[in-house]
């Protein structure tokens, strides 16, 4: 039996110089409507393209092109769609549809189609949560199994692995709307409880290394369920050459890039909410040297997203307005960590401290060192940039595909870093607490500003009348 081709792990798609983009090029490609430069692709027609996706007894396309089009293609036309074209080139080209099918021929051309199909499904799941998607798939892989036992095995294990994952995402989506239903905003709750039993963050967990631990817990498992599409699917435009519809309108699958930004959020207000709460200022002053020492293991672990949302948590401005507060503080470690962090120069220390980070995870020897979390809302805005920096087509209605090379490589890296395993100990009370325990709006939180340190000036003094008197209302 001849074996499936095999492809490298996500990381092993990059080569010293960047990007493999010209393995098995087939020779015959170099015209029919795709254009290469010292054997690199570079920009095409969309059916040459496609049709440079599908496998024949040949040739089967290159890892690297076969994620960088699948991300990509979606600007261009819909998942279902591709699909649909992608199902009709194997059955003509290989007369799957032909009465008596030749047994040699399925034997040649079926690891490759199924190969095709299992990386689809492996790496864009939630593409086939449409159900025409769906439909097509089984039709394929229904007439690939026909031929052999052993194809008929395969094709089933590729059809229960995906309805696994597809059965995960939901769960995760009910566990997400659950927890979103806990921790709404009670400040009438926490204003009108007692001090002395009113818990906070040391009382659940007074260790910052642990607090760290559990947060690279949420950041990793969330990260783990966004889709490399997700990031296309944020700025999906009109296609110029297509004039009736914009090329997502209906169909974004998938909410979990905006959960995980969700969280980013949440986890500011946290840090803004347990800094405020305290009427103690030595205690608040514990609480920011606690969350300091907790954002400093962020970042000996590699979690930069838990790490600027703990710092911009701390800047927010009813914790930075808190002068007696910070002048108890030791803050020398907090000003190496905001150097570390800081925007000037395109954010270049962190992106320093990042690439070796990820220079780290490469060669790794447990699952401690390999963990890279970025800082999610800068990765979000590069991806952006690049695709607002060039065209989708160039002049000649060719799809710029040097372009997608370079979203494919950025988006591809993330996909290293999100199937990193934690390596450390859940603890489901701290969890527990990270994720619905309420916290205050941001006049909640300038309310109990106020209330630790007076207003200074009018215009906190007028704010300061204003919330007392929503607030008894």
């Amino acid at each position: 039996q001849e074996r499936m081709p095999q492809t490298p792990p996500f990381a092993a798609m990059f080569d010293s110089s960047g990007y493999n983009r010209n393995l098995y090029q087939s020779k015959e490609d170099s015209c029919g409507g795709l254009y290469y430069h010292d054997n690199n692709l570079l920009s095409g027609s969309l059916e040459a393209l496609i049709q440079h996706l599908v496998p024949n007894v040949d040739y089967y396309p290159d890892r690297t092109y076969i994620f960088t089009f699948l991300l990509s293609s979606r600007l261009f036309m819909h998942p279902y769609e591709l699909m649909a074209k992608v199902c009709h080139l194997c059955i003509e080209q290989q007369r799957l549809s032909e009465p008596g099918l030749d047994k040699n021929r399925i034997r040649k051309i079926a690891p490759k189609i199924l190969q095709l199909l299992t990386e689809w499904t492996e790496t864009f799941p939630y593409d086939f949560r449409d159900e025409r998607m769906m439909r097509n798939l089984k039709e394929l892989a229904q007439r690939i199994a026909s031929g052999d036992e052993m194809y008929r095995k395969n094709v089933q294990q590729l059809l229960q692995n995906l309805l696994r994952k597809l059965a995960t995402v939901s769960q995760y989506e009910e566990v997400l709307a659950k927890i979103n239903a806990t921790s709404t905003d009670r400040l009438t709750v926490l204003k009108t409880k007692p001090q002395s039993i009113q818990r906070d963050i040391i009382t659940v967990c007074n260790d910052p290394y642990t607090l760290a631990q559990q947060l690279t817990h949420i950041e990793l498992e969330r990260l783990n369920y966004i889709g490399p599409e997700e990031f296309v699917q944020a700025f999906v435009q009109k296609d110029p050459l297509d004039n009736d519809k914009s090329c997502y309108g209906d169909r974004k699958k998938t909410r979990n890039l905006e959960a995980y930004v969700e969280w980013f959020n949440r986890l500011s207000y946290l840090v803004a909410t347990e800094i405020c709460m305290p009427v103690k200022k030595k205690h608040r002053a514990r609480v920011i040297e606690y969350f300091i020492d907790v954002a400093r293991e962020c970042f000996n672990i590699g979690n930069f997203n838990s790490l600027m949302a703990i710092i911009s948590g701390m800047n927010m401005s009813p914790v930075s307005r808190l002068k007696k507060t910070w002048a108890k503080v030791k803050t020398a470690k907090f000003d190496i960590l905001e150097h570390q962090m800081d925007p000037s120069s395109n954010f270049y220390n962190y992106r320093t401290a990042l690439r070796g980070a990820a220079q780290r995870s490469l060669t790794a020897h447990s699952n401690r060192e390999k963990i890279v979390i970025p800082f999610f809302s800068l990765l979000i805005k590069d991806i952006y940039f690049l695709n607002e920096g060039c065209a989708n087509r160039l002049p000649n209605g060719h799809v710029n595909f040097e372009k997608f090379w370079e979203l494919a490589k950025q988006v591809s890296e993330f996909m290293t870093w999100k199937q990193v395993e934690c390596p450390f100990e859940r603890d489901r009370k701290i969890l527990q607490y990270l994720l619905t325990i309420p916290v205050f709006s941001d006049d909640a939180l300038y309310l109990a500003s106020y209330e630790s340190e007076s207003p200074e000036n009018h215009i906190e003094k007028d704010r300061w009348k204003t919330l007392r008197f929503v607030s008894k209302v």
